[in-house]
């Protein structure tokens, strides 16, 4: 892909009380995309926020809103969330056994849509519907908390990805998603990423500003062709 790397941090690990002045740090600090956690306590082992929030969301940033569905049956949602005001929305492969079906009504309703796969989900899950997806995430965490440490296979699963895109000349970008920080993002943007989800290195750092500057920072040390 030729496009300069995107940070977007993960509400999941922000106040939950002052999400409109976070919705406002993240604008200043530089951030590209605001990373929306939602989960139902079945897919996951965590419940976090569903559609009256994306819409509470998207009267206060114009940033992209990223949906990250950790919900079974994403069919009976997924569209919803786009109306609610969601510019990306992202369905687990593992939650869904019509994949083609949601991806199509995401997209049918004016939103990006894209497959995330667990850290144990083989890549090649996806080989019969990647020329149809806008992005893939990555997992590098069992999804679920943040907090959590990165996991190094990643990186293998990553490259792989990336050589399948090239080779066929998809469209598609690649994001990850978990443990994501300062020392591993210019690793990631360099093994293929195009977009990185931080959480707790972001809003969890002493600075958050300045943790925002520094992944970019990272990130932007590579020269993608």
């Amino acid at each position: 892909m030729n496009i300069d790397p995107l940070l977007a941090p993960s509400l999941l690990s922000a106040d939950f009380l002052r999400l409109a002045d976070e919705l406002a740090f993240l604008k200043s600090s530089g951030a590209d995309v605001v990373h929306v956690d939602v989960m139902d306590g079945h897919f996951v082992p965590n419940i976090t926020i569903g559609i009256p929030v994306v819409e509470a969301l998207k009267r206060e940033t114009q940033l992209t809103l990223d949906c990250h569905l950790m919900i079974s049956e994403p069919l009976k949602y997924a569209v919803d969330f786009v109306k609610a005001g969601a510019d990306w929305v992202s369905i687990h492969q593992e939650a869904d056994p019509h994949l083609h079906r949601t991806v199509y009504a995401i997209k049918n309703v004016g939103g990006r849509a894209g497959v995330a796969l667990n850290p144990s989900t083989p890549i090649e899950s996806l080989s019969d519907i990647l020329g149809d997806l806008d992005f893939v995430l990555l997992m590098s965490v069992n999804p679920g908390f943040g907090g959590q440490s990165f996991i190094e296979n990643t990186y293998n699963k990553l490259r792989c990805l990336d050589k399948i895109r090239q080779k066929n000349d998809h469209s598609f970008f690649i994001q990850i998603d978990g443990g994501v920080s300062v020392a591993n993002a210019q690793a990631l943007v360099e093994a293929g990423a195009d977009c990185l989800v931080a959480g707790n290195a972001v809003f969890k750092a002493p600075n958050p500003t300045e943790a925002v500057k520094k992944i970019k920072a990272q990130m932007t040390k590579v020269c993608k062709s």
